[in-house]
């Protein structure tokens, strides 16, 4: 017995990670931060204060390029490096675990935004959609039909676990809290000056790619979980990944499979700030409705349980193994 018990305290730190870890998606999930009062909403703000100085559409696209490498450089590193040393630095560094990783998930109340969301396109009230999506997207909102405030919807509920959940998950499993911090500061410049967007396409592409690569293994993983719940069909395509000339294929897969999973068409022409982006629309079945929404969230609850679950089982099944080892 004491054999036991002095093998489950060396194994405490794989414990008391995966409980900070599922303390931190309860909370995000049980007790959102209000929008306004987000970090990383603070952070977007700043990043466009800066890029409202230094993202010159009048220079040359290699200046561009350089302007936005160095502009990631400046909000990311210091921020992190300061974050990071508090971490070490602190008497009771599973605390501060717990908030970071609490703060990179705020995102997941999206699931809420898109409930109310859905229920204000049913009712016909069409202004108030809009308000909702347009604090949560960075794509015009204004002009946006019944049918593009849906798809707007379901396209930022397949995606946001992406960056929540999935990676917090596998980059606090390699990294810890620190990685988890980085990655999500890069993917939220990344969607404050999105390549899409005519106006970020120079400047923001260095931000794109870094972020693709950082979350490359979080969207493949997120894929497979969207895949075995569309059958062989969905299956396949995850070997067939759509791709586009258009700097939108840190997603275009996972919206691809979304809409095959669904039964519904997704994608078509954005908007940013006026300038229209043609894109081609992806999948095969009709054009969503509110009733596509509630269909989007019950995937989306059940693949994120699927991803809860395993921090629930893995460590319980390290634990029965221990166990058994010393029987």
């Amino acid at each position: 017995m004491h054999d036991i018990i002095q093998q489950l305290l060396l194994d405490s730190p794989f414990y008391q990670g995966a409980a900070i870890l599922l303390v931190a998606i309860f909370m995000a999930l049980l007790a959102p931060l209000p929008r306004e009062y987000q970090a990383f909403y603070w952070f977007s703000q700043l990043a466009r204060s800066l890029s409202a100085k230094v993202a010159r559409s009048d220079r040359s696209a290699n200046q561009q390029r350089v302007a936005g490498s160095l502009s990631v450089l400046l909000l990311v590193l210091p921020f992190w490096l300061i974050l990071s040393f508090l971490l070490e630095l602190a008497a009771f560094p599973w605390f501060f675990e717990c908030l970071f990783l609490y703060l990179c998930l705020c995102d997941e109340q999206f699931h809420k935004v898109a409930e109310e969301t859905g229920q204000a396109l049913e009712r016909q009230d069409k202004q108030r959609a809009r308000r909702l999506l347009s604090q949560w997207v960075y794509r015009d909102t204004r002009e946006l039909s019944e049918v593009g405030m849906s798809k707007t919807v379901i396209e930022k509920l397949m995606t946001t676990s992406i960056y929540g959940t999935v990676a917090t998950i596998l980059f606090f499993a390699v990294g810890g809290a620190p990685l988890v911090l980085g990655a999500r500061m890069i993917k939220q410049l990344e969607y404050t000056w999105p390549a899409l967007n005519p106006q970020y396409r120079e400047f923001g592409r260095p931000v794109y790619l870094l972020s693709a690569l950082l979350y490359w293994l979080p969207t493949q993983a997120w894929n497979f979980t969207l895949a075995i719940q569309g059958g062989p069909g969905a299956l396949m395509q995850l070997f067939r990944p759509a791709k586009s000339p258009l700097p939108i294929n840190n997603h275009l897969p996972t919206c691809t499979l979304a809409a095959k999973v669904l039964d519904t068409e997704l994608g078509g022409p954005q908007k940013f700030a006026g300038q229209r982006v043609d894109i081609a629309r992806i999948g095969t079945g009709p054009k969503p409705t509110p009733h596509t929404i509630r269909a989007a969230l019950r995937l989306l609850r059940l693949s994120k349980g699927i991803w809860v679950l395993s921090v629930l089982l893995i460590p319980s099944l390290w634990a029965m193994l221990r166990l058994l080892a010393h029987a």
